[in-house]
């Protein structure tokens, strides 16, 4: 397979947000046995998860700035063997103390991830298939919580394996999607900045905080704050609030990353052919967060299945690729790693405080339903501040002698992204 080959290098991530996502999730279904050999309460479960998010959150900004003075490939690799050594290393902690360290440098390799893959994605993707692209490489999110929900669930109660287990494996295959990317992922478009568009890389960090933009980090913020709660508390709230068997949780929890499969590619596909993109995602926002709402308020446990099935079709994982289309639209080409940065940080921030505060609320209350109720006022509260958003800024300015022209057509004499003038 040749080297940036732009079909491969959108397999390749997907796989990366695969193992991403395994490993945050594998740990969901285990926090009652990982609680129980170091006698936890829910606050310090939820630190577990709050000390690898906050540790992947400082790294967002950081990794914009060091992908484009060091390479975007370069840097994404690096960070991600560091995930994979530190993913193994994390089931042979016999400390709490020491298993919170692992989560924290696990945290600070995935952390070079978001910034750079959606940096060297989005400028091999033309302004028509974004939406698109996006949506397929994050259905890797999908099947990765997916992957660690059943994993977990089954090595762990079904074969009847130490939770350790779990982490061992999953290193292994992660650390090879990292030799992967390093040998076949090539980022051309750091090529073609360095050497025809090197006024272009020195714009101002003010175009990355337009009202466009800090709405969006805003509203990104909102809707990864109820995503992260549930993912990290879900198969223990279907354990211990709605009585189910351990067995069943990693199933049931899955649904909503593999009913965000098909939602995401058709948003994805819906956004790529609009205009405004401004009536669909508050629609999903809006939509999401009363999915939020009736999840804890139902009773029966059909129309639970039936909430957590809806929130994935229209939720998170269906909002996120058409923000980040959103963001390629309105940012200069050169400061994609930049601005992925700011976005993921914006949002990463909410899962710092999301698993920790829902296990606090449980232990005060002495229930989980908080949690839920609260997620989804701030998604709403997000939604409705991105009416406020204005007409979309050109990502250049229109005297710009040159633009992108980027397609899929690899047999182009230039490489994946031709300089063009403005027709």
């Amino acid at each position: 397979m040749k080297k940036g080959h732009p079909i491969f290098t959108i397999f390749l991530f997907f796989l990366g947000w695969v193992f991403m996502y395994a490993d945050r999730n594998i740990l969901s279904p285990v926090m009652g046995d990982i609680g129980a050999q170091w006698d936890l309460n829910k606050s310090e479960l939820g630190l577990m998860s709050t000390v690898f998010f906050a540790a992947y959150a400082a790294m967002q900004i950081p990794t914009g700035f060091l992908a484009d003075q060091f390479g975007r490939v370069k840097i994404l690799v690096a960070g991600y063997i560091l995930f994979g050594v530190a993913t193994f290393v994390t089931g042979l902690t016999t400390t709490f103390g020491m298993f919170l360290l692992m989560r924290a440098l696990t945290g600070l390799g995935e952390g070079t991830y978001y910034g750079s893959q959606y940096g060297i994605s989005s400028s091999i993707t033309s302004e028509r298939y974004r939406g698109l692209v996006s949506a397929l490489i994050n259905s890797g999110m999908a099947f990765g919580i997916s992957l660690g929900f059943i994993g977990s669930t089954y090595i762990t109660y079904t074969l009847e394996k130490d939770w350790q287990f779990t982490f061992y494996l999953f290193a292994i295959p992660t650390i090879v999607i990292a030799i992967l990317i390093a040998f076949f992922v090539k980022d051309k478009q750091r090529d073609q900045e360095k050497n025809s568009l090197n006024k272009e890389t020195k714009q101002s960090l003010k175009v990355l905080f337009t009202k466009n933009h800090i709405f969006v980090y805003i509203l990104i913020f909102c809707s990864l704050y109820g995503f992260f709660g549930m993912l990290t508390w879900l198969p223990y709230y279907l354990q211990h609030s709605r009585g189910l068997e351990g067995s069943q949780t990693g199933i049931i929890a899955s649904l909503v990353p593999w009913a965000s499969i098909p939602g995401a590619i058709f948003f994805g596909y819906i956004s790529d052919r609009i205009a405004n993109k401004k009536a669909l995602i508050v629609s999903l926002s809006v939509a999401g967060a009363l999915c939020q709402f009736f999840i804890p308020y139902t009773e029966s446990y059909s129309w639970l299945l039936i909430g957590l099935i809806v929130y994935g079709l229209i939720g998170k994982l269906a909002l996120d690729p058409i923000l980040i289309s959103y963001m390629a639209d309105i940012t200069p080409s050169s400061m994609y790693s930049k601005v992925y940065g700011f976005f993921n940080f914006s949002g990463m921030l909410s899962s710092i405080f999301a698993p920790y505060i829902t296990g606090y609320f449980a232990d005060k209350l002495g229930s989980m339903e908080f949690g839920f109720y609260l997620s989804g006022a701030l998604l709403l509260v997000g939604g409705v501040l991105f009416l406020f958003t204005g007409k979309k800024e050109r990502s250049y300015p229109v005297s710009h002698p040159f633009f992108y022209l980027c397609s899929f057509n690899s047999r182009a004499s230039s490489g994946l992204c031709k300089l063009v003038a403005p027709g």
